[in-house]
């Protein structure tokens, strides 16, 4: 018999009906727990709501810092994104949330753990994974794998019944998770792929048309694979995330809309809005195309597929995916310097690069004359690397005449 259950609460639609559902169905203590990842609500307000909707206790923490320095610069060094355009910004919450879950249990001698999270999507696997990595014998409850309410509008219509207040509508029903680092949006008005989402919806980027006339440059510095300044200020990694998302945001910078494949097997088509993480992602390649060997980045980018890919399904606290962040990180020790970015009408592109650990030579590189590089050297070294290409034509030849 369960008498606590840790609930990750936000203060929508879904976890707001799951404190009153969990408490009614299984007769124990709600504790509600939520992040503070900086999804710009009012927190105070969550703590009051999720008390009057029944939780017998509410934690509310700021993560910010954690959140980015331990979970997004980690994968930001790995240059990681799913399915060529989505850079993951709900899939990496969701291990730091489920970890924190697990701690407030283990405190508040819970059994069980809970969220919010649909049948049909990517976060339950998130959540439970990290939950049965950390704690293997803890009780999850997944609330929409268990209710009678099949969809978001009888979710609706309980909460209306119930007193439940939720800012979802009947009319604009579409599911919205924020943090510092993104904005995705699905479902609703969103679920035919051929429809183009309102401007409205948009929360943290400008559409293009709209963006400045002029465009504005930046400087970012990098310190072994991770970004610390901003034009020449130093700020901590939330603060400078928060810096870059307003000025990418003003410029129309990180609009994604994307069908993508859920691990469950379903095609889903989300929206994004991630403005620092699309400059940052353009300004780490930047420098490692400076300073990292061509063998290890080219080694280091065919690995890019597998790492999202874990980050995506929810193994965050896999030994694979700690495996390759050993790897990636040990390669960051040279991936230090400075990127000038141009952001202009929703385009990102980087203008000029420097660093102390460069590989780039200006005397090899030159088209002008030089003394370094014996150009008939190149002829041998041709000759040999189309060995292979002789022979496979000689044998073509030979299958002909046969």
């Amino acid at each position: 018999m369960l008498k606590k259950i840790v609930l990750a609460y936000s203060g929508g639609l879904d976890t707001s009906v799951a404190i009153k559902w969990l408490k009614e169905k299984y007769r124990a203590k709600i504790i509600a727990f939520c992040a503070d990842l900086g999804q710009g609500e009012d927190l105070d307000s969550v703590r009051r709501k999720a008390l009057r909707t029944g939780a017998s206790n509410v934690y509310i923490e700021d993560l910010r810092e954690v959140f980015v320095r331990d979970y997004i610069f980690p994968m930001l060094r790995a240059n990681a994104v799913y399915e060529g355009s989505y850079l993951l910004g709900t899939s990496i919450a969701r291990p730091l949330i489920a970890k924190r879950q697990i701690e407030i249990a283990e405190k508040e001698q819970a059994e069980g753990v809970a969220h919010g999270a649909t049948g049909k999507g990517n976060d339950q696997v998130r959540f439970e994974l990290t939950y049965y990595a950390l704690k293997q014998d803890i009780k999850v409850i997944a609330p929409w794998r268990e209710w009678p309410f099949d969809s978001r509008k009888s979710l609706i219509e309980y909460s209306e019944k119930h007193g439940i207040p939720v800012s979802a509508t009947k009319e604009k029903p579409y599911s919205i998770d924020r943090n510092l680092f993104h904005i995705s949006y699905e479902g609703g008005i969103l679920e035919d792929p051929w429809k183009e989402p309102p401007d409205d919806m948009y929360t943290m980027i400008s559409s293009p048309e709209k963006a400045p006339h002029t465009p504005v440059y930046l400087e970012l510095s990098y310190d072994r694979g991770n970004p610390v300044a901003v034009n020449r200020k130093r700020m901590s990694p939330a603060g400078l995330l928060a810096v870059l998302n307003s000025i990418a945001g003003e410029h129309g910078i990180g609009r994604v809309d994307i069908v993508e494949n859920r691990y469950v097997g379903i095609k889903s088509r989300g929206v994004y809005e991630t403005p620092a993480g699309t400059v940052l992602q353009s300004a780490h390649r930047a420098v490692e195309s400076l300073t990292l060997d061509r063998e290890v980045m080219h080694l280091k980018d065919s690995l890019i597929t597998r790492y999202a890919e874990l980050v995506y399904y929810g193994y965050w606290f896999s030994p694979e995916r700690i495996a390759l962040q050993g790897f990636i990180d040990d390669i960051q020790e040279s991936v230090t310097g400075t990127v000038r970015l141009k952001l202009y009408k929703g385009n990102c592109s980087v203008v000029g690069r420097k660093s102390p650990c460069s590989l780039y030579s200006p005397e090899l590189a030159t088209f002008e004359a030089e003394d370094v590089y014996n150009q008939k050297d190149a002829e041998g070294f041709i000759k040999i690397n189309a060995l292979r290409l002789k022979l496979g034509n000689l044998k073509k030849r030979r299958r002909r005449r046969i």
